[in-house]
């Protein structure tokens, strides 16, 4: 990778705020980028300069202009903004994304130092800022005083403690990372304010096309998902679309689908109708593409939502062209064409024994909205996809090449379409079938030959399309699954160990009540004792006072709507939880520990040593689920022992050689050891999330580390 500095120079106002934010930020790209030095360099801008110019009528890049410029010429790499600074668009040249460390992005009411709002005035003098707050005002204090402040947040507050204004709206956000939150007299609610774009967040800017820059967006990025929608109804959407809309942040959705979809988008996801209407399609289509990338670079979790299958004649590849041209990775979910139910759904097939080998569909509509016919040449030049043609694919090749096809014509061999092990062989028609190993030419697949074999969709994000063995059990694996999708890899559900609460899980649960305190060691743990509790109806509401482990089986618990009473915020495992328990359960206290069958009993002696009355159960079990062949896969997710102890079983240690092995929690870390496999990952923390976004920092500290080398 060719940098533009040995160290790279991040940008900054010389604000006490602007100062806060990046080098909170730099802490971050630090940890991640252990080889890299930072050296924050203040650069001013005009909103700095120019402290009378009104913020309502100042020009979009009245904060940015200058640290713009600096990145420019050169003279910094990398410039850290407040999200809502950001013009829009960037200038050419630059290019964006948020950062995911947030603040709450609602606005507040400030008070003069030790007022309270019952002391303001009847026509108090209100500090605003913004066209968007000065509406709310004229509500709130319709007899107030509406004045224009400038300054910094310190010099704002300076001047509403001198007399000049009985009260300010300020951003929450600003007041919390300067250590003042104390000053927040009165939060405003969403719903009466609505926070401004970006509010709360960050921005980082860098030259288009740098490649560090591109590398650090990869970890802050989430991959955008092309969902095919289907035509008609929406129970002809696929589950694997309705499972994308589900965890959607921002839908952009087409008009010709059943809008029956949209009701399953989380109740808190942005919906935005993108559908082309009749005289406006060009147009249009350069918006969603804007859009697009928008909303991509902000980090959200956006769904792009097309009617029927969005790879015929849906302009997919525009849209994900646009997301190429800037290294943001994505995903397509094929949907149900109305190809696909005009003919297969009304008994008009198009391909039926004796009667029809294929069909040739295509549109009259040329590039830029005229008609060409769809005369004998047109037909010829289409593609040609052949089913059942493996074995004899070398006959058929000198058939079309005797008709008229070049040899040179492309050509790709697809097996396992839509699996995680799918696989395409590149080859042209005059090379037929050499390129097929002999196992290949045994095995059904397709034929695709034409044109459209020389593309592919690429791969971006931190985990570049690197598929991503995840052997969790079905409690954890959606969140795993999603995680890798988010950053763009290929999750490979390969559960390994099946949770199997005991015959007696729910009478071990009625006892709870008569306990002091629950002890829970694991999400999964959790969801075995939550499943058991809704089997046998009992309530939960006369369990004791629970210790967690970590914040992974804390989140489990909270799932469930139950809250735990302690849990450990730094240390983590066994010894963080008997460290916590010498300040909360005391001599005599009965405690009931559940764990698996794998699972020893060390915590109980731990915790009987402090004086506790403990009782060790075993409320599941975990029983090894056998697979008939181990996948191919480049890196390999382990959340327990048990899991590392299934996968070495059948396969041997040999089976992770040469794999990015990637362990949660120091009893998976110890399993591996036991087998002599060193993990190239650990998550710090035991949750999930952490342990994906770990091999995320990994495999792009690796991918930069190669380039610094070159």
């Amino acid at each position: 990778m060719k940098k533009s500095s040995t160290v790279f120079k991040v940008g900054t106002r010389g604000s006490k705020l602007a100062r806060i934010q990046t080098q909170g930020s730099l802490e971050y790209l630090a940890a991640w980028f252990p080889s890299v030095q930072f050296e924050e360099v203040v650069v001013s801008s005009p909103g700095d300069r120019d402290q009378q110019t009104d913020l309502r009528v100042s020009p979009p890049d009245f904060f940015t202009r200058d640290l713009d410029e600096a990145l420019a010429q050169g003279r910094i790499d990398m410039a850290v903004h407040s999200a809502k600074d950001l013009p829009d668009p960037v200038p050419e040249g630059l290019d964006w994304c948020w950062l995911p460390w947030k603040e709450d992005p609602r606005d507040v009411l400030v008070f003069p130092m030790g007022q309270s709002a019952d002391a303001r005035p009847e026509s108090p003098r209100v500090g605003v800022s913004s066209d968007r707050r000065v509406v709310y005002c004229q509500r709130r204090f319709p007899q107030g005083r509406l004045m224009p402040i400038r300054g910094t947040i310190e010099e704002r507050l300076a001047q509403l403690d001198a007399g000049r204004y009985d009260v300010l709206i300020m951003a929450a956000a600003a007041l919390v990372r300067l250590g003042i939150a104390d000053r927040i007299g009165e939060w405003i609610p969403d719903i009466d304010l609505p926070p401004a774009e970006g509010q709360g967040a960050l921005a980082m800017t860098f030259r288009a096309g740098d490649a560090f820059g591109m590398q650090v967006r990869q970890l802050l990025v989430k991959a955008v998902t092309f969902v095919g929608a289907g035509v008609g109804s929406a129970g002809l959407c696929t589950v694997a679309g309705l499972e994308a809309i589900r965890q959607a942040e921002v839908c952009l959705h087409d008009t010709l689908m059943d809008p029956a979809l949209l009701d399953a988008l989380p109740p808190q996801a942005q919906r935005v109708d993108v559908g082309k209407r009749s005289g406006r399609h060009g147009k249009v289509q350069l918006e969603i593409n804007r859009l697009l990338a928008r909303y991509a670079r902000q980090g959200l979790r956006v769904v792009r939502l097309k009617g029927g299958d969005p790879g015929l004649f849906g302009r997919l590849a525009e849209e994900v062209e646009t997301l190429d041209t800037l290294q943001l990775p994505y995903r397509v979910i094929p949907g149900v064409s109305s190809l696909t139910v005009a003919t297969t759904g009304t008994g008009m097939l198009l391909t039926r024994r004796g009667v029809s080998r294929g069909f040739c569909a295509l549109t009259p509509r040329a590039q830029g909205g005229g008609l060409e016919a769809p005369d004998s040449g047109a037909r010829a030049r289409l593609p040609i996809v052949l089913f059942m043609a493996i074995e004899v694919v070398d006959s058929v090749a000198a058939d079309l090449i005797r008709d008229g096809l070049p040899p040179e014509t492309p050509v790709c061999f697809v097996f396992d379409a839509g699996a995680p092990e799918e696989v395409l062989v590149q080859s042209t028609l005059g090379e037929g079938g050499m390129r097929l190993t002999a196992e290949q030419r045994q095995r059904a697949g397709l034929v695709i030959i034409g044109e459209p074999a020389r593309y592919r969709y690429r791969t971006w994000g931190a985990l570049e399309g690197r598929r991503v063995l995840v052997t969790t059990s079905a409690a954890l694996q959606d969140k795993a699954r999603q995680m890798v999708v988010d950053y763009g890899g290929r999750p490979i559900a390969f559960p390994l160990i099946r949770l199997s609460p005991c015959s007696d899980a729910a009478e071990i649960l009625k006892r709870a009540p008569g306990y002091d305190w629950m002890v829970f060691s694991s999400p999964s743990a959790v969801e075995c004792a939550t499943t058991a509790v809704r089997q046998a109806g009992l309530d939960v509401r006369r369990w004791p006072r629970i210790l967690a482990a970590g914040s992974g089986t804390a989140s489990a618990l909270r799932a469930c709507c139950l809250i735990p009473e302690a849990m450990p915020e730094t240390q983590l495992g066994a010894a963080g939880m008997v460290a916590l328990a010498r300040t909360r359960i005391a001599p005599g206290q009965r405690v009931l520990r559940l764990r698996s069958d794998k699972a020893d009993g060390s915590l109980a002696e731990a915790l009987r040593t402090l004086g506790a009355q403990v009782d060790d159960v075993v409320l599941y079990r975990n029983e090894p689920i056998r697979y008939d062949r181990q996948p191919d896969f480049e890196s390999v997710f382990f959340a327990s022992g048990s899991a590392v102890d299934a996968f070495v079983g059948p396969w041997g240690v040999a089976g992770l050689a040469g794999k990015t092995v990637v362990a949660l929690g120091p009893p998976t870390v110890a399993a591996l050891q036991r087998h002599g496999v060193a993990p190239a990952v650990v998550a710090p923390d035991a949750r999930v999330e952490d342990a994906i976004r770990a091999l995320a920092v990994h495999e792009v500290a690796m991918n930069t580390e190669s380039e610094f080398r070159r």
